[in-house]
């Protein structure tokens, strides 16, 4: 397994999927990054963070069946390993303690 630092787009990428589930491929991961981080995402640098995340285990991948709407062309689906799930656990833990570590007078007044 290559690197396993988990970078923060890669786990953008990755809580996606999980969301996603079996509906996740490259496009609807884009779409649903776009949406929900209000930012332009492109569909090479999701391709690019899938092939990573994959080379670490912490996705895998399959294509799912031909469809006619896709000029016959399969989609290839993600999904979530049991590494990624435990890297994804560890890096909420990490953020949660951290945030329960910040007095509450930081954002008082705003």
């Amino acid at each position: 397994m290559k690197g396993t630092n988990l970078g923060e787009f890669e786990e953008l990428v990755l809580l996606t999927i999980a969301a996603l589930m079996e509906e996740a491929y490259s496009v609807a991961v884009c779409d649903e990054l776009t949406k929900h981080t209000g930012r332009e995402v492109k569909l090479g640098v999701v391709h690019a963070v899938l092939n990573r995340l994959e080379e670490k285990g912490y996705v895998k991948s399959g294509l799912g069946e031909a469809t006619n709407v896709r000029g016959g062309r399969r989609k290839r689906f993600y999904t979530v390993t049991n590494g990624g799930k435990a890297t994804l656990l560890k890096a909420k833990e990490q953020r949660d303690q951290l945030w329960s570590m910040i007095p509450d007078v930081v954002f008082k007044g705003i």
